[in-house]
C-alpha cells in the first residue's frame, strides 16, 4: 500500500520554544507550515515547559527594560537598581564560563539577536515582567538585581508555551501531536526535500522547501547519556521531558550533518532527591535547589567538594549540577540556618521537598543519613574560617573563608542559629551541550564544511555554543533566536521556490 504524501513550504519537528519561534518566523515570510511534535498534547512545549522561562539578553540602558516591560509604573520604577547588561558583558561571560571553547560566530549572533528576538517575541503577544523574586534583593530600599538575569515571561515555561501556541494557532500554523518525524528524504545532491513521519494513523510523507530540527538534544536517552556523558550518566533523573531522545540529532547526523560541540557536556542541577525519574509538569522547575551560596554543600560523608560562593548561582549551577553525580551515592545536602533562611526561593517551600529541620546539627546530621561526626567537624572548620567582612548578596562581596578546601569565595556566613534546615539533592540534567554545527543563519552544515540545502536547526541540538557551563537564562534565548533565523531563512527559501515555479 503506497505511503500518502502531503506538501508544505515549511516543516518544523519539535514543538518546544525554539520550534514554536521558528513557525511563526515561516509564517512571517508567508510560508504555510506544519509542526511536528511526538509527544501526545499534554507533554507539549518539549524541555521549555519545564524551565522558569527567564531569558538573559544583552541591553544597554534601563529604557530597554522599560521597552519590554511597558506597564510599570513610576513608583516601580523608582525602587529598582538594574546595571546594563551590555552585548560585551555577556560575550564575557559566556567566554569564560564555556572556557572560550565557544564559537565566536554563533555566541556574536547569539548575543546581538538577543534583544531583537525578545522585541519580536513581545510582538507575538508574549508578556515580560521583572524577575525580582529570584534575580533581586532588597537594598537600601530598593530592589538590587544581579547576575545579567532580570526578566522573565509571564507564567515561567508553561506560560511561554501557551503563548507561543496561542500565536502559532492565531498564523494558521499546523500544529499535529503524536506525530514523529523519522527520517529526511533528501534528493542526489544531498538537499532535503521532505520528512517521514510516523503518526496516529500510519506513516506518511510531506515533501516540503525547508525542515526545521528543533527537538531537543538527547538527555532524555539513557543510553546516548552514557554514550557520550560517561559511565554514571544513565542514573541521573531527567528535569524535563521524556520526549527528548535525540531523535533530530540522530536524523540530521544520518544525512551527513557535521557532530559540533561539546558532546561529553551538559546543563545539569541540583534536582530534588526524590524527584520522579522525569519532570513532572504539575511541580515544573521547583524540585531544583539553586539557594545554595547562601549556605554550604556536603555529601554523604559531611564533607564540602565545591566552592559555593565561586560566583552568582546564575554562572556556577550548571555546573554544580553535574559536580553532584560524582559524589557518592549520587547525593548531596545543602544547609542553612536562620541567618538566611529568609532568602531561600520558592521552590525550597514546595510540598514536594525532601528536607530535615533540627535544632542541632547532631540531630540533622542523623535525619539526613549524613556522616554525623564528620558533617560536625565540616561545619566548624568552615565557621572557623570565616573572614571578615560585609555581606551583601547582590554583589560579589568578598566575604570569605581562608585555610580550607575547597574554599568560600563570597558570602561566607556562619552555620550557628538554629534551627538548622537540610534539603537533599542529586542531580537533574536539562539538556546536553553536544549537536550538529549550523551557520550564523541556522543552516545545517555537513562534514565538509557545506551548507545542507533545505535544512535548518534550532535549540539543544544546535551544538557549539555552550561548553562545560552556560549562563543561566542564555538556553530560551538561544532557542528563540536560532528558533527564529531557522524559521526566517526557511521561509525565504520557500517563498523563493514558490516564486520560481509560478
Amino acid at each position: 500500500m503506497p505511503i500518502a504524501t502531503e506538501k508544505y513550504d515549511v516543516v518544523v519537528v519539535g514543538c518546544g520554544n525554539a520550534a514554536l519561534c521558528a513557525s511563526l518566523a515561516a509564517r512571517d515570510q508567508g510560508a504555510n507550515v506544519l509542526v511536528l511534535e511526538k509527544a501526545p498534547e499534554a507533554w507539549r512545549g518539549g524541555n521549555s515547559a519545564f524551565s522558569g522561562g527567564l531569558f538573559r539578553f544583552a541591553f544597554h540602558s534601563i529604557e530597554d527594560i522599560y521597552s519590554l516591560v511597558p506597564d510599570l509604573s513610576d513608583a516601580e520604577k523608582e525602587n529598582i537598581e538594574i546595571d546594563p547588561y551590555t552585548s560585551e558583558k555577556f560575550f564575557d561571560d559566556l567566554a569564560l564560563l564555556t572556557e572560550y571553547q565557544t564559537d565566536g560566530d554563533l555566541a556574536s549572533v547569539l548575543i546581538h539577536e538577543s534583544f531583537p528576538t525578545l522585541k519580536w517575541m513581545q510582538s507575538k503577544g508574549l508578556r515580560l515582567i521583572l524577575a525580582s523574586g529570584r534575580q533581586a534583593f532588597k537594598v537600601d530600599g530598593k530592589m538590587r538585581f544581579w547576575g545579567g538575569l532580570v526578566l522573565e515571561i509571564v507564567g515561567g515555561g508553561r506560560g511561554l508555551i501557551d503563548s507561543l501556541l496561542d500565536a502559532a494557532n492565531n498564523a494558521g500554523v499546523e500544529i499535529r501531536y503524536a506525530s514523529k518525524a523519522t527520517r529526511l528524504i533528501t534528493e542526489p545532491m544531498g538537499g532535503v526535500t521532505g520528512v517521514e513521519v510516523k503518526g496516529p494513523d500510519g506513516p506518511y510523507t510531506v515533501s516540503t522547501h525547508g525542515v526545521v530540527l528543533a527537538s531537543g538534544g538527547f538527555e532524555a536517552n539513557a543510553e546516548m547519556r552514557c554514550r557520550y556523558l560517561g559511565p554514571g550518566w544513565e542514573l541521573a533523573k531527567v528535569r524535563g521531558t521524556p520526549y527528548n531522545t535525540g531523535d533530530g540529532i540522530k536524523m540530521a547526523l544520518d544525512i551527513g550533518a557535521q557532530p559540533y560541540g561539546n558532546w561529553s557536556g551538559c546543563h545539569a542541577v541540583a534536582w530534588d532527591l526524590n524527584a520522579p525519574p522525569f519532570g513532572d509538569l504539575t511541580v515544573g522547575e521547583s524540585y531544583q535547589k539553586h539557594s545554595y551560596p547562601f549556605g554550604i554543600i556536603v555529601n554523604i560523608e559531611g564533607k564540602r567538594f565545591v566552592d559555593e560562593g565561586a560566583d552568582f548561582r546564575n554562572y556556577t549551577y550548571a555546573k554544580y549540577g553535574r559536580n553532584i553525580l560524582q559524589q557518592p551515592q549520587r547525593a548531596a545536602f545543602q544547609i542553612f540556618d536562620q541567618k538566611t533562611v529568609h532568602m531561600l526561593r520558592d521552590e525550597y517551600r514546595i510540598r514536594e521537598v525532601t528536607k530535615a529541620e533540627a535544632n542541632t546539627l547532631e540531630e540533622l546530621a542523623s535525619q539526613l543519613e549524613i556522616d554525623t561526626d564528620e558533617f560536625v567537624k565540616t561545619v566548624q572548620e568552615y565557621n572557623n574560617a570565616i573572614q571578615p567582612g560585609e555581606y551583601n548578596p547582590t554583589i560579589k562581596d568578598g566575604k570569605c573563608t581562608k585555610g580550607i578546601d575547597p574554599p568560600k569565595s563570597n558570602w561566607a556566613l556562619s552555620i550557628d542559629e538554629p534551627p538548622y534546615l537540610g534539603f537533599a539533592v542529586t542531580t537533574g540534567i536539562t539538556f546536553t551541550f553536544g549537536g550538529i554545527r549550523v551557520t550564523p543563519k541556522a543552516e545545517v552544515m555537513n562534514t565538509e564544511n557545506e551548507v545542507i540545502p533545505g535544512l535548518f536547526a534550532a535549540g539543544e541540538l544546535v551544538g557549539g555554543v555552550y561548553y562545560f557551563n552556560y549562563p543561566g537564562g542564555a538556553g530560551l534565548t538561544l532557542g528563540s533566536v536560532y528558533g527564529k533565523l531557522a524559521g526566517t531563512a526557511a521561509g525565504q527559501r520557500a517563498a523563493k521556490a514558490n516564486a520560481d515555479t509560478a
